[in-house]
Order: structure tokens, then sequence, then C-alpha cells
């Protein structure tokens, strides 16, 4: 066997390897590594400020921040060396906190577009089956959908495609607990199909919750990685770094 195939077969299904990303000079992810096995769940966790977006963004290979140094591997690809287009082929979406929904167009719109390009994902119709309060809206326009509701039209848009990795940036943010516990429901389901997933939220027992893994990052650092269910436990951990 080959290194670089002896290499590939040691890795996790994703990695990212001492990543670091700037903002102009503002250096702000500092030398993070994360892993998952395929269908995992990782809760991102930490203070505003302490990177958390700008790691999604770095992984997604979106134009800012600059990815200066690491390495980015989702099996055997090399996200580090595509843009943000070739990663979305590939199989990474990333649904950002501001949701991003295409105005003048309607929910359904807004779906049919993600797949107007292979590789494609869910049907529309598999789509409706779980996202039932989308079918009653399918003919009006996404941006005047209710908070929860474009929440649940941007997950549905990333489920469109065919991916293999799925960044969630803040979904509860800004919602009503009614609407908080209709996304669980949906992200619960996506847990169920074995997606791959990188969560990063404020409400962090919630996204504990979901998760398999944590890291919990402090001024672009890593400080804690390693279950879920151990940062569940240790109200000393969550108090020193996340303040619950």
């Amino acid at each position: 066997m080959s290194d670089a195939a002896a290499q590939a077969d040691a890795r996790a299904y994703f990695t990212c390897h001492d990543l670091h990303s700037y903002y102009g000079e503002s250096y702000i992810v500092q030398g993070i590594s994360l892993e998952l096995e395929h269908g995992e769940i990782m809760a991102l966790l930490g203070r505003n400020g302490a990177g958390k977006t700008s790691t999604l963004r770095s992984i997604a290979r979106a134009s800012s921040p600059e990815l200066r140094r690491g390495e980015i591997w989702l099996g055997d690809e090399a996200l580090h060396t595509m843009s943000s287009y070739k990663a979305a082929q590939l199989g990474v979406s990333l649904v950002p906190e501001e949701r991003n929904i295409i105005q003048g167009l309607t929910v359904e719109e807004n779906l049919e577009l993600a797949q107007i390009s292979p590789p494609k994902g869910w049907s529309l119709e598999r789509i409706y089956e779980h996202f039932p309060r989308l079918a009653e809206r399918r003919k009006q326009e996404g941006v005047t959908l209710s908070g929860g509701e474009q929440q649940m039209l941007a997950v549905a848009r990333a489920l469109a495609r065919d991916i293999k990795l799925l960044l969630l940036d803040e979904p509860y943010e800004g919602l009503a607990p009614v609407i908080v516990q209709e996304i669980e429901r949906i992200l619960h389901g996506i847990r169920e199909l074995g997606i791959t997933t990188i969560i990063v939220e404020q409400n962090a027992i919630a996204a504990l919750k979901l998760s398999d893994r944590a890291v919990i990052l402090d001024m672009g650092n890593v400080v804690y990685s390693g279950s879920a269910q151990e940062v569940l436990d240790n109200a000393d951990l969550r108090h020193q770094y996340l303040a619950i």
C-alpha cells in the first residue's frame, strides 16, 4: 500500500487538520483540527467570537475567511484545494445563520433551483413529506415566510442536493420555543438518515443532546474535544467555556 493510501485509510471520514483562517489580517481560526466518522454529528460550541462560524465557512470553502494553512478531507477528497462551488458539488452544504432565501422566488422555486445541476438529493415529494409546512406554502414567496419556516426551507434546500457533509450555523437562532421543537424534530430525522453533520448553536444543551461529539472553541482554538455526553455531564466545563 502506498503512503498516500495508508494515510487515507487512517483518516476519519471527515477531518480538518491545523486550520488557520483570516479576515484580512485578523487571525480568527488558529490551528483547529476536527474529525468525524461517517454519520456522526458534532456540536461545535463556544462563546460569541470563538471562531465557530469562521470554522464552518472555512470547511465550506467560502470566500471569507481566507484559509491560509491546513487540510480538509472528506473521504479521499481534498476540500482545501477546492472552491466553494466544487465543494458544494462534492456534497458539502452550509446552511448559514442568515438562511439566504432567494428573494422573488417561491418556496418551490427555491427548492427547484437547488436541483438545477447534479447531484440531486431528495425529490420535492420527499421534501414535502418531511416538511409538511413547506408543502402548504409551496407557492408563497420564500422571504415572506416566518423565521422558523425560512429555517425549514434552508434545511430542505440543502437536502435537495446529494449532501455528504451538512454544516448548520445557528439553526435555532431567533426562533420561538414551539418552532425550535419542530426544527429539533427535523434534525433528529436527519440524524436517523446518517448524514455527517456539524452544528454551531448557542443553545448548547439542545445541540449536545443531538450530537455524538462535541468540540468547544475559545479565541479560535480548541479547548475541549470529546463526547457530547461528557459535556452534558460536566457542569464545570459548561460553566467555564459556555457560561451555562
